[in-house]
């Protein structure tokens, strides 16, 4: 193991031994938290990020701190740091791996590459370190709870970006797409929808009946759905065309 690996294990291990508030939670930190209670564990590089997280969220009444033997089963993981370097991501890969809770990332720097690097880690918001004030950080929380995402508006920009560029490079010239329908499958649906017969479908995509018959039959199956009336409708329910 070289020393860099080491330095950034000891710095992960550092990150996790913080996932405690200075005051134990009453119940023990199960994962349903009384009285509709969100729980909450704060994991922080440093003392003093972890404490100032800490006094905010202790002032809350809908926030139920929990203590670190329990914090694999909070509803929800508050990460705290300066930036996402490499001990940061450890401890995100690790979070990610517990299906009982969800993640929200609180950091002071966030550089233009690390956007990819977080939906990798599965992480469910983002919040700045400057902005998180009491109310924005219970705001955090009770989204992250909720199965919401958060993102500060530019980084939101740069997300949608970030799907566009994925669509014109990689899905694309592949006929793929982000949905549960392939291009070709939803331009075959959306000509449906339009009232257009196999052969006519068949004329308008330059595919063979054969085809056009085959890639419906699929659709249709892999969705469970009863009839073309029925692949319509839940294709347009769904935004799919």
């Amino acid at each position: 193991m070289t020393t860099t690996d080491m330095k950034s294990r000891a710095a992960e291990r550092g990150l996790a031994r913080r996932a405690v508030p200075s005051q134990p939670s009453a119940q023990g930190g199960t994962k349903e938290a009384p009285g509709g209670r969100i729980s909450v564990a704060v994991y922080a590089e440093d003392l003093i990020l972890q404490t100032g997280i800490v006094h905010q969220l202790r002032l809350r009444p809908e926030i139920e701190l929990i203590e670190e033997s329990e914090a694999d089963g909070a509803q929800v993981s508050l990460v705290v740091v300066d930036m996402v370097n490499d001990p940061a991501v450890q401890l995100l890969h690790r979070l990610q791996r517990n299906t009982s809770t969800r993640t929200g990332l609180i950091v002071g720097f966030f550089e233009s590459g690390a956007l990819q690097t977080l939906i990798e880690c599965g992480v469910a918001a983002v919040l700045r370190r400057g902005e998180a004030d009491q109310d924005r950080l219970v705001h955090l929380v009770k989204a992250i709870a909720k199965g919401e995402g958060v993102l500060p508006g530019d980084l939101l920009g740069k997300l949608l970006d970030h799907v566009s560029s994925l669509h014109r490079t990689v899905l694309d010239p592949r006929g793929l797409s982000l949905s549960t329908l392939t291009a070709r499958e939803a331009e075959m649906i959306k000509l449906v929808s339009e009232g257009f017969g196999t052969a006519e479908i068949a004329q308008k995509t330059s595919y063979s009946e054969r085809t056009v018959k085959n890639v419906l039959h699929e659709v249709s199956t892999r969705l469970e759905l009863r009839n073309r009336a029925h692949a319509v409708g839940y294709a347009m329910r769904h935004g799919l065309i």
